[in-house]
């Protein structure tokens, strides 16, 4: 079975070339996009007072002002790779039946449950690390610009930027959230695969009228706002992040440097992993999750495409 999946695995990779993509044109742009930044600071007066500003800096205030540009290229990454997570469950099990490949698939010796096993391994494990890889790589890639950038202005690169860019506290934050993030919403993943299965047209629209319907409806007939409650916190309020008062400092009024001194963030310490996987709301969705995928499998078990 483990060699199967491999096999699986790649066939997704070989069929969804966009798992690689998108995340490839988030990085360019990114990177452009701190280019063009650096041209349009360079234009600005005081310019190198502002690095010799920089230099005087307490080291944890530098960390604190790279990690939140770190913190910035990953936010764009996390919310395309949602996007990318719905399109693919959407369409995993819907293309191949419009295109028939399903009739090919079905010839070789993998069963609909190792199949269906596999898209969903693809979107809640593959999908976010293949994110996390080309996020890291960003990073460099935007740091190398900025080093390239400050050396020309005369400052001193290991001082401002590869001795304090906290590397390992926030490439392993953001892959501990890459990886919560499909586990939280994994009722959406095993529905969008569930809708991908059974929809004859229109996956999309299939998906998402139940989820803008059934709170409606609720509030209509029953003046209540539970599936509208449940769909707000799975959707927003994901139980990973503790301690978010000590970043207050930040907005607090006063010397921009002297609260970016004090903050000494540390974005490990601001989440409880023990706390999220052993919330009960995780492993529900998981079991609901779980329902909808064995639900795809049987659809995909049973349907006649001939």
């Amino acid at each position: 079975m483990i060699r199967n999946q491999i096999a699986l695995l790649r066939r997704e990779f070989w069929e969804h070339r966009a798992i690689f993509f998108v995340p490839v044109i988030v990085a360019v742009l990114m990177v452009l996009t701190s280019l063009t930044g650096q041209v349009s600071i360079g234009q600005m007066e005081h310019v190198d007072i502002g690095i010799l500003g920089a230099t005087n800096m307490p080291d944890n205030a530098r960390s604190a002002a790279l990690s939140g540009l770190m913190i910035a290229v990953s936010s764009t990454f996390v919310f395309a790779m949602w996007i990318l997570t719905i399109f693919y469950s959407l369409d995993s099990l819907y293309a191949e039946r419009k295109d028939r490949s399903i009739l090919f698939w079905r010839s070789i010796p993998c069963s609909d449950f190792e199949t269906v096993l596999s898209k969903l391994l693809t979107a809640m494990f593959v999908i976010p690390l293949v994110t996390f890889i080309i996020i890291a790589a960003t990073h460099l890639f935007v740091l190398l610009n900025v080093t390239i950038w400050v050396d020309l202005r005369g400052g001193s690169v290991w001082h401002l930027i590869w001795s304090a860019a906290p590397f390992v506290d926030n490439w392993t934050a953001t892959l501990v959230f890459l990886l919560a993030l499909p586990l939280w919403l994994s009722p959406f993943i095993g529905w969008f695969l569930f809708v991908s299965a059974f929809t004859k047209r229109s996956p999309l629209l299939m998906a998402a009228l139940p989820i803008v319907m059934l709170p409606l409806l609720e509030k209509i007939l029953f003046d209540s706002a539970v599936f509208a409650e449940t769909f707000f916190v799975r959707s927003v309020k994901m139980p990973l992040f503790v301690g978010l008062d000590n970043m207050e400092i930040l907005f607090q009024e006063g010397d921009e440097f002297a609260r970016l001194a004090e903050a000494k963030l540390s974005l490990m310490s601001l989440m409880d992993l023990g706390g999220f996987l052993s919330d009960p709301q995780l492993w529900l969705g998981i079991i609901v999750c779980g329902l909808f995928t064995a639900a795809a499998i049987y659809v995909r078990r049973y349907r006649d495409e001939s």
